[in-house]
């Protein structure tokens, strides 16, 4: 899995805005830290999703040194920006299949809220999957 660099500030007065050096145009805020971190993983994903409907193939992200080095993320971080690293979590479009064994009562849980939510069970756990995933940036 790919991860980019992100880079979090905040100015007085304004929200908390989250941009990506590599990705030109991808960007979130929020009003708080912690929600403009895990909007940036959506953003992420949106941004490139986008550029594959496209035609455009996301150029790979640079290693972090590489985007410390740069002059504009350096400015960024001299005015107080944080980097961070977020996971680039892009769907195939190829699902594939999987055996997997659970607890009767789990499964059964499951099914409940999935239906609850109007999902099938595969995408109810591929939900809950990258939510856990993204949840760890």
């Amino acid at each position: 899995m790919k991860h980019y660099v992100a880079i979090i500030e905040k100015e007085e007065g304004t929200l908390f805005g989250v941009h990506f050096p590599d990705c030109p145009g991808c960007v979130t805020a929020a009003e708080t830290a912690d929600a403009a971190v895990t909007q940036a993983a959506e953003a992420l994903r949106l941004w490139a999703e986008v550029g594959q409907e496209a035609g455009a193939t996301p150029s790979g992200p640079r290693p972090l040194q590489q985007v410390l080095a740069d002059k504009e993320v350096a400015v960024s971080i001299a005015r107080g920006g944080i980097p961070f690293l977020v996971p680039l979590l892009v769907d195939s479009g190829r699902p594939a299949r999987a055996n997997i064994s659970l607890d009767r009562n789990l499964l059964d849980a499951i099914d409940k809220a999935a239906k609850a939510r109007g999902l099938t069970r595969s995408a109810f756990l591929a939900s809950a999957a990258r939510d856990k995933i993204l949840a760890e940036v």
